[in-house]
Protein backbone atom coordinates (compact mmCIF):
# COMPACT_ATOMS: atom_id res chain seq x y z
CA UNK A 1 0.00 0.00 0.00
CA UNK A 2 2.82 2.42 0.90
CA UNK A 3 4.58 1.57 -2.37
CA UNK A 4 1.45 2.41 -4.37
CA UNK A 5 1.08 5.70 -2.52
CA UNK A 6 4.70 6.61 -3.24
CA UNK A 7 4.24 5.86 -6.95
CA UNK A 8 1.11 8.00 -7.04
CA UNK A 9 2.95 10.94 -5.44
CA UNK A 10 5.82 10.65 -7.91
CA UNK A 11 3.42 10.55 -10.86
CA UNK A 12 1.56 13.60 -9.60
CA UNK A 13 4.82 15.54 -9.26
CA UNK A 14 5.83 14.57 -12.79
CA UNK A 15 2.44 15.58 -14.14
CA UNK A 16 2.76 19.00 -12.53
CA UNK A 17 6.17 19.52 -14.07
CA UNK A 18 7.91 19.38 -10.66
CA UNK A 19 11.20 17.59 -10.19
CA UNK A 20 12.71 15.77 -7.22
CA UNK A 21 15.66 16.94 -5.17
CA UNK A 22 18.85 17.62 -7.12
CA UNK A 23 21.99 15.67 -6.22
CA UNK A 24 25.14 17.66 -6.80
CA UNK A 25 28.11 15.58 -8.05
CA UNK A 26 30.33 16.69 -5.17
CA UNK A 27 27.83 15.16 -2.72
CA UNK A 28 28.12 11.70 -4.30
CA UNK A 29 31.81 11.26 -3.51
CA UNK A 30 33.05 9.25 -0.48
CA UNK A 31 32.81 10.84 2.92
CA UNK A 32 36.06 11.43 4.80
CA UNK A 33 37.93 8.61 6.48
CA UNK A 34 38.11 8.70 10.26
CA UNK A 35 41.74 8.77 11.37
CA UNK A 36 41.84 7.10 14.75
CA UNK A 37 45.51 7.58 15.61
CA UNK A 38 49.01 8.37 14.42
CA UNK A 39 51.93 7.34 16.61
CA UNK A 40 55.56 6.34 16.65
CA UNK A 41 56.36 2.64 16.69
CA UNK A 42 60.07 1.92 16.85
CA UNK A 43 61.63 4.13 14.19
CA UNK A 44 58.48 4.21 12.06
CA UNK A 45 55.07 5.91 12.08
CA UNK A 46 51.88 3.88 12.55
CA UNK A 47 48.79 5.47 10.98
CA UNK A 48 45.37 3.95 11.73
CA UNK A 49 42.05 4.94 10.20
CA UNK A 50 38.52 3.73 9.44
CA UNK A 51 37.27 3.55 5.85
CA UNK A 52 34.07 5.51 5.09
CA UNK A 53 30.76 3.63 4.85
CA UNK A 54 28.80 6.31 3.01
CA UNK A 55 29.04 9.09 0.47
CA UNK A 56 28.43 12.72 1.46
CA UNK A 57 24.68 12.26 0.95
CA UNK A 58 24.66 9.44 3.49
CA UNK A 59 24.15 6.69 0.91
CA UNK A 60 26.06 3.46 1.39
CA UNK A 61 29.25 3.28 -0.70
CA UNK A 62 29.39 0.45 -3.20
CA UNK A 63 32.43 1.44 -5.27
CA UNK A 64 35.15 2.42 -2.79
CA UNK A 65 38.46 1.47 -4.45
CA UNK A 66 41.11 2.70 -2.04
CA UNK A 67 42.74 5.66 -0.33
CA UNK A 68 45.45 8.18 -1.09
CA UNK A 69 47.70 9.18 1.80
CA UNK A 70 49.24 12.63 1.60
CA UNK A 71 52.21 13.47 3.78
CA UNK A 72 54.13 16.54 4.89
CA UNK A 73 57.46 16.83 6.69
CA UNK A 74 58.33 19.73 8.96
CA UNK A 75 61.04 20.79 11.39
CA UNK A 76 58.44 22.52 13.56
CA UNK A 77 57.55 21.03 16.93
CA UNK A 78 54.02 22.47 17.02
CA UNK A 79 51.84 21.74 13.97
CA UNK A 80 48.54 22.65 15.64
CA UNK A 81 48.62 26.21 14.28
CA UNK A 82 48.42 24.87 10.74
CA UNK A 83 46.00 21.97 11.13
CA UNK A 84 43.96 23.12 8.13
CA UNK A 85 46.91 23.80 5.81
CA UNK A 86 47.04 21.82 2.58
CA UNK A 87 50.32 23.16 1.21
CA UNK A 88 53.63 21.28 1.14
CA UNK A 89 51.87 17.90 1.07
CA UNK A 90 52.95 15.21 -1.36
CA UNK A 91 51.36 11.91 -2.29
CA UNK A 92 52.96 9.35 0.03
CA UNK A 93 51.04 6.25 -1.02
CA UNK A 94 48.06 5.12 -3.09
CA UNK A 95 46.46 2.00 -1.65
CA UNK A 96 44.02 -0.20 -3.58
CA UNK A 97 41.87 -2.24 -1.21
CA UNK A 98 42.01 -5.38 -3.35
CA UNK A 99 45.81 -5.35 -3.59
CA UNK A 100 47.43 -4.02 -0.43
CA UNK A 101 51.24 -3.84 -0.31
CA UNK A 102 53.50 -4.81 2.56
CA UNK A 103 53.16 -2.39 5.44
CA UNK A 104 49.42 -1.87 4.88
CA UNK A 105 47.00 -4.08 6.79
CA UNK A 106 43.21 -4.22 6.75
CA UNK A 107 40.97 -5.52 9.53
CA UNK A 108 37.39 -5.22 8.32
CA UNK A 109 36.82 -1.51 7.81
CA UNK A 110 39.91 -0.53 9.77
CA UNK A 111 43.32 -0.02 8.23
CA UNK A 112 46.84 0.25 9.59
CA UNK A 113 49.67 1.73 7.50
CA UNK A 114 53.35 1.90 8.41
CA UNK A 115 55.65 4.68 7.22
CA UNK A 116 59.34 3.86 7.58
CA UNK A 117 60.57 6.82 5.52
CA UNK A 118 60.86 9.10 8.57
CA UNK A 119 63.64 10.58 10.72
CA UNK A 120 64.04 11.41 14.41
CA UNK A 121 63.55 15.11 15.15
CA UNK A 122 61.09 15.69 12.30
CA UNK A 123 57.31 16.21 12.47
CA UNK A 124 55.14 14.32 9.98
CA UNK A 125 51.56 15.20 9.07
CA UNK A 126 49.08 13.04 7.16
CA UNK A 127 45.74 13.48 5.38
CA UNK A 128 43.82 10.47 4.00
CA UNK A 129 41.62 10.79 0.89
CA UNK A 130 39.30 7.92 -0.20
CA UNK A 131 38.59 7.39 -3.90
CA UNK A 132 36.08 5.39 -5.95
CA UNK A 133 36.55 2.86 -8.74
CA UNK A 134 35.57 5.64 -11.12
CA UNK A 135 38.49 7.76 -9.92
CA UNK A 136 36.49 10.29 -7.87
CA UNK A 137 38.27 11.61 -4.78
CA UNK A 138 36.28 11.96 -1.58
CA UNK A 139 36.78 14.31 1.34
CA UNK A 140 40.21 14.52 2.93
CA UNK A 141 40.49 13.64 6.59
CA UNK A 142 41.61 16.27 9.08
CA UNK A 143 45.37 16.53 9.48
CA UNK A 144 47.10 14.37 12.10
CA UNK A 145 50.72 14.87 13.13
CA UNK A 146 53.45 13.15 15.09
CA UNK A 147 57.00 14.18 15.98
CA UNK A 148 59.61 11.41 16.08
CA UNK A 149 61.92 11.02 19.06
CA UNK A 150 64.78 8.65 19.77
CA UNK A 151 63.02 5.31 20.45
CA UNK A 152 63.45 3.69 23.82
CA UNK A 153 65.10 0.29 24.20
CA UNK A 154 62.90 -2.75 23.55
CA UNK A 155 61.97 -5.12 26.39
CA UNK A 156 63.34 -8.61 26.90
CA UNK A 157 60.65 -11.29 26.67
CA UNK A 158 60.42 -14.83 28.07
CA UNK A 159 57.70 -17.44 27.49
CA UNK A 160 56.69 -20.48 29.56
CA UNK A 161 54.22 -23.05 28.22
CA UNK A 162 51.57 -24.92 30.25
CA UNK A 163 48.72 -27.30 29.28
CA UNK A 164 46.07 -24.54 29.12
CA UNK A 165 48.03 -21.29 28.79
CA UNK A 166 51.28 -19.59 27.87
CA UNK A 167 52.78 -17.09 30.27
CA UNK A 168 54.73 -14.16 28.88
CA UNK A 169 57.05 -12.03 31.02
CA UNK A 170 58.67 -8.73 30.01
CA UNK A 171 61.66 -6.91 31.47
CA UNK A 172 62.62 -3.38 30.46
CA UNK A 173 64.96 -0.58 31.50
CA UNK A 174 63.66 2.80 32.75
CA UNK A 175 63.16 5.18 29.79
CA UNK A 176 65.66 8.00 29.25
CA UNK A 177 62.81 10.40 28.44
CA UNK A 178 59.13 10.22 29.33
CA UNK A 179 57.41 7.84 31.72
CA UNK A 180 56.74 4.12 31.46
CA UNK A 181 53.07 3.25 30.94
CA UNK A 182 53.17 -0.45 30.04
CA UNK A 183 53.77 -3.10 27.41
CA UNK A 184 52.05 -4.24 24.23
CA UNK A 185 52.17 -7.98 23.52
CA UNK A 186 52.07 -9.21 19.93
CA UNK A 187 51.28 -12.76 18.84
CA UNK A 188 51.29 -14.55 15.51
CA UNK A 189 51.25 -18.12 14.31
CA UNK A 190 54.60 -19.48 13.29
CA UNK A 191 53.78 -19.35 9.56
CA UNK A 192 52.19 -15.86 9.62
CA UNK A 193 53.75 -12.43 9.34
CA UNK A 194 54.47 -10.40 12.46
CA UNK A 195 51.33 -8.70 13.76
CA UNK A 196 51.11 -4.95 14.39
CA UNK A 197 47.94 -5.23 16.47
CA UNK A 198 48.57 -6.14 20.13
CA UNK A 199 46.54 -8.88 21.80
CA UNK A 200 46.01 -6.71 24.90
CA UNK A 201 43.34 -4.00 24.77
CA UNK A 202 45.11 -1.67 27.20
CA UNK A 203 48.84 -1.27 27.96
CA UNK A 204 49.99 -3.95 30.39
CA UNK A 205 51.37 -2.37 33.54
CA UNK A 206 52.46 -5.68 35.05
CA UNK A 207 55.43 -7.52 33.58
CA UNK A 208 53.55 -10.85 33.34
CA UNK A 209 50.77 -11.74 30.88
CA UNK A 210 48.80 -14.99 30.57
CA UNK A 211 47.61 -15.99 27.09
CA UNK A 212 44.78 -18.55 27.15
CA UNK A 213 42.03 -19.71 24.81
CA UNK A 214 44.54 -20.44 22.06
CA UNK A 215 44.66 -23.46 19.74
CA UNK A 216 46.37 -26.67 20.74
CA UNK A 217 49.20 -28.12 18.60
CA UNK A 218 49.95 -24.68 17.17
CA UNK A 219 53.28 -22.95 17.68
CA UNK A 220 52.97 -19.21 18.37
CA UNK A 221 55.48 -16.42 18.28
CA UNK A 222 55.40 -13.69 20.91
CA UNK A 223 56.99 -10.25 20.91
CA UNK A 224 56.52 -7.09 22.96
CA UNK A 225 57.07 -3.34 22.82
CA UNK A 226 57.55 -0.93 25.71
CA UNK A 227 55.23 2.09 25.77
CA UNK A 228 56.32 5.44 27.15
CA UNK A 229 54.44 8.71 27.48
CA UNK A 230 56.29 11.91 26.60
CA UNK A 231 55.77 15.30 28.21
CA UNK A 232 53.84 16.30 25.07
CA UNK A 233 51.31 13.55 25.84
CA UNK A 234 52.33 11.44 22.84
CA UNK A 235 52.68 7.69 23.40
CA UNK A 236 55.71 6.04 21.78
CA UNK A 237 56.27 2.31 21.29
CA UNK A 238 59.76 0.86 21.36
CA UNK A 239 61.18 -1.39 18.64
CA UNK A 240 60.19 -5.05 18.83
CA UNK A 241 61.67 -7.25 21.53
CA UNK A 242 63.27 -10.60 20.94
CA UNK A 243 60.94 -13.27 19.54
CA UNK A 244 59.98 -16.25 21.73
CA UNK A 245 58.00 -19.37 20.81
CA UNK A 246 55.20 -20.96 22.79
CA UNK A 247 52.91 -23.95 22.34
CA UNK A 248 50.43 -25.53 24.74
CA UNK A 249 51.81 -28.59 26.45
CA UNK A 250 49.98 -31.89 26.32
CA UNK A 251 48.34 -32.92 29.59
CA UNK A 252 50.74 -34.88 31.70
Amino acid sequence: MRSLLLIAVLLSLTACGKKGALYYPDMLVPDATTVTSVSQIGSSVKLQFVLPHNDRMGHKLADLAGVKINKRQSDSIDESSCSSCTTDYHLFRTLYLDLLPEGALRYGNRMLVLDGDVSVGKTYSYRVVPFTKGGLDGLASPQVSVRLVQPTLPPIVHAESFPTEIRISCVTSPPVAGSFIGFNIYRSRQEDAVSYVPINREPLVEKDYTDSGIDRNVKYRYMARTLIKLESGDVVESPLSNVVDGMLKNDE
